[in-house]
């Protein structure tokens, strides 16, 4: 149950704004003024940034204070990202929500890149994501290239170089952050679950929500790039047991989502259709669920 006292402020002024980008953070001021302030010089667009600060103990609620161009709101403790993302959507005034992680740097017309692909889709019923430069091996969607683990070790000039020349492509199962959809398919599947706060498996969740609503468009973009130092936060929080929540929840694990379904990583090649499962997975799903019960028992 949240029951600390949410703070709500709206003080941006710019009605000339493209997306609506929500960043939650924890305690991770160095990284979230990076990655604002990569937001503010690389980004094609002006953007309303909103920024939700949990507990704020570093100095965060004092520096987001005289951040006039930013729209913010801050929990005295920490409530985690599906919380967080879902109050910011009540200072939403774009048509698009984008969600980026505060240990993300944008590089340069990351923003077009997405706000083209729009364009040319010329529909709501989508979920785009940009993609990821990091420094150790996460997925078949993310670029491997280091240009620093941390701040300190950030090779910022080298990245703004180079970025462009990595080699990647259009990527099939958009999931992860930075990504994107239009205002009226969040509403619609009532942004992010908060059954699985703090936040652990919350990403598949919304996008099973996404594909029940009747979406078959999830790309990531090789183009629009950011830069990711690799979950800052999580590795700091007690995080929900959210493998067998999303069984329980979902009939299947969310290997099985990401693999059958959307068939994260492959490269891209349209829309998406639903799989024909295997009596194998058929039996492994209800046998993962027979063991989220007795987990949960």
């Amino acid at each position: 149950m949240i029951d600390e006292n949410i703070s709500v402020v709206r003080q941006s002024n710019d009605e000339k704004t493209k997306f609506s980008i929500l960043i939650p953070s924890w305690n991770n001021l160095d990284y979230l003024k990076l990655c604002v302030e990569s937001i503010r010089k690389n980004s094609f667009y002006k953007h309303q940034i909103i920024v939700h600060i949990n507990e704020g103990k570093d100095g965060s609620k004092e520096w987001i204070a005289q951040q006039k161009d930013i729209d913010y709101s801050i929990s005295d403790k920490n409530i985690g990202v599906c919380y967080a993302l879902n109050v910011g959507r009540s200072l939403v005034k774009t048509a698009y929500i984008l969600y980026i992680n505060d240990d993300m740097y944008v590089c340069p017309d990351w923003d077009k890149v997405l706000a083209d692909e729009i364009e040319t889709i010329g529909h709501h019923y989508f979920f785009l994501s940009s993609t990821a430069i990091e420094p150790t091996f996460s997925s078949n969607c993310a670029i491997l290239k280091d240009y620093g683990t941390d701040i300190k070790s950030f090779k910022e000039e080298a990245l703004l170089k180079e970025y462009a020349t990595l080699p990647f492509h259009d990527w099939c199962g958009a999931t992860w952050p930075p990504n994107i959809v239009h205002v009226t398919v969040w509403d619609l599947v009532g942004g992010y679950s908060t059954e699985f706060s703090p936040g652990m498996y919350s990403d598949p969740d919304f996008s099973m929500k996404l594909w029940k609503l009747g979406v078959r468009l999830f790309k990531g973009l090789g183009d629009s790039r950011v830069y990711h130092f690799g979950s800052k936060s999580t590795k700091r929080m007690v995080k929900n047991n959210g493998y067998y929540q999303f069984i329980m929840k979902w009939g299947m694990t969310s290997s099985v989502l990401t693999k059958r379904y959307l068939r994260r990583g492959d490269k891209y090649n349209g829309l998406l259709e639903a799989p024909q499962l295997t009596s194998f997975i058929k039996l492994k799903n209800i046998v993962k669920q027979l063991g989220a019960i007795l987990h949960r028992s």
